[in-house]
């Protein structure tokens, strides 16, 4: 999950000194090689707020003055370069195989989809740092926006990334509830009800059987409005941090999009989720629709409505997810957020939700 500065806090050398050192001599030699910085060593780190998986700054140094200019005007003219510095966080590892993720961040640098990697250290790399605003919750009632969310959407859905193109979802589902009943506590496990998650999973699997459910394509599986960045001046998108993609339905992708609109990381509560935000059917069916659409001719209605029956059953299944991943960072990650509270609200959703989706 992606961050965004954390605007009202000033640089503290706390925050400088959680750069690791072989990152500072990476960000070292990347200054150096630019002509126009004025003092390679002189780096300033500002913390990005919001990120739940890992450690996230913004890297940047003053540039020179142009026409060697001198004087506080022409300092204050002066514009800076950055970068972003990703600190991997704890315990990763059981989510995802971080060097499945770079080859995925690397391949989407060749197909132009995202920032370009500068440089590897040991427990996290450097980035290129996108001139573009990260999206905000309000931003995804946004009728435009998200019609340019589902086009970009289903571009990357199209993406032709190397690897098997099998569904991981399965797997998934099935690896992380083994490994949050190894680290839940028995009276939190059973208030979760994790011992019925097994069956739970082998029905869904079984149940999703259905054409539109095994139209495969290469899915963010995380696209929530943190993930999203668009440069203001042209309205191009893009989807940025690739830690759980994968090939999957892609009507799961849509489907955990549409959860995500419920959330808003950057708020006091950030692991509170907000159902009355959850789109209308008015709002998911515009967006099926333009994700369906080519620049030829609009899908028929009927392809429309399969898809949106398609996403309604996922959505029990990325309430199942993110439940479990819950559980497992409450145990493994210090980031500040009420990852118990918020896996609780998944699970909830889940069981809620289940009979009427499922007779629908």
């Amino acid at each position: 999950m992606v961050a965004i500065e954390n605007q009202s806090q000033a640089q503290r050398p706390a925050e400088s000194a959680r750069i690791p050192k072989e990152a500072r001599r990476l960000l070292h030699d990347l200054a150096a090689a630019w002509p126009n910085v004025a003092d390679c060593r002189a780096l300033e780190v500002v913390p990005l707020k919001g990120a739940m998986t890992n450690e996230v700054y913004q890297v940047r140094w003053l540039t020179a003055p142009a026409g060697g200019e001198a004087g506080a005007g022409a300092l204050k003219e002066r514009e800076v370069r950055k970068v972003l510095v990703r600190i991997y966080g704890d315990g990763v590892d059981l989510f995802f195989d971080r060097d499945d993720e770079l080859r995925t961040f690397e391949c989407m640098s060749r197909h132009g989809q995202g920032p370009r990697l500068l440089g590897r250290f040991p427990n996290g790399r450097i980035e290129e740092f996108i001139h573009a605003r990260t999206l905000s919750a309000p931003d995804m009632r946004d009728p435009e926006i998200s019609a340019l969310v589902a086009t970009k959407l289903r571009e990357f859905h199209n993406l032709d990334m190397p690897g098997p193109k099998h569904v991981l979802l399965w797997d998934r589902l099935k690896n992380w509830l083994k490994t949050a009943k190894n680290l839940c506590p028995t009276d939190q496990a059973n208030e979760l009800r994790l011992d019925c998650l097994e069956d739970e999973i082998a029905s869904l699997e079984k149940e999703f059987s259905g054409d539109y459910h095994h139209w495969i394509g290469f899915c963010h599986n995380d696209l929530q409005y943190g993930n999203i960045m668009m440069d203001e001046e042209t309205n191009m998108l893009t989807i940025i941090d690739y830690e759980y993609a994968s090939f999957n339905p892609v009507a799961y992708d849509i489907a955990n999009h549409f959860c995500e609109m419920t959330a808003d990381y950057h708020s006091e509560k950030p692991h509170i989720l907000d159902y009355s935000k959850y789109p209308d059917i008015d709002e998911q069916r515009r967006f099926v629709k333009t994700y369906l659409s080519t620049s030829r001719e609009e899908p028929e209605a009927e392809e429309v409505e399969n898809l949106l029956r398609s996403v309604e059953k996922y959505t029990l299944a990325s309430h199942l997810v993110w439940g479990l991943w819950g559980i497992i960072s409450d145990r493994v990650n210090d980031i500040d957020f009420d990852y118990q509270e918020y896996a609780r609200q998944r699970f909830e959703q889940y069981w809620q939700k289940k009979p009427a989706v499922l007779t629908s």
